[in-house]
């Protein structure tokens, strides 16, 4: 992911920001969720810092991941069975019983 400033420092240097979090409880599409969590692993993160610098990023319309990590997220995708993408995201709904 990339640094969370506009400046060009490196996350080592740069101070951290304290804040709050908050336990949430959110669904997710089952295949995408195993996906989300392959990829934290992979970078080292946990899967609420991954959502958080995703969510960040999307936020100022800027891409997230380096085209190694995009390369990784497609391997990810495979193994899971992940056949869903950004236009399918109007379309989800749960399955009927």
């Amino acid at each position: 992911m990339a640094a969370r400033t506009t400046r060009r420092t490196s996350k080592a240097s740069a101070p951290p920001i304290g804040i709050e979090r908050v336990q949430t409880g959110v669904r997710l599409e089952k295949r995408l969720l195993k996906v989300l969590k392959g990829l934290a692993e992979y970078l080292d993160l946990s899967l609420g810092d991954l959502l958080e610098g995703i969510a960040l990023h999307a936020l100022e319309n800027k891409p997230p991941f380096s085209a190694t990590t995009l390369k990784r997220i497609q391997d990810l995708k495979k193994v899971y069975g992940l056949d869903l993408g950004a236009g399918d995201s109007h379309r989800l709904a749960d399955r009927q019983p």
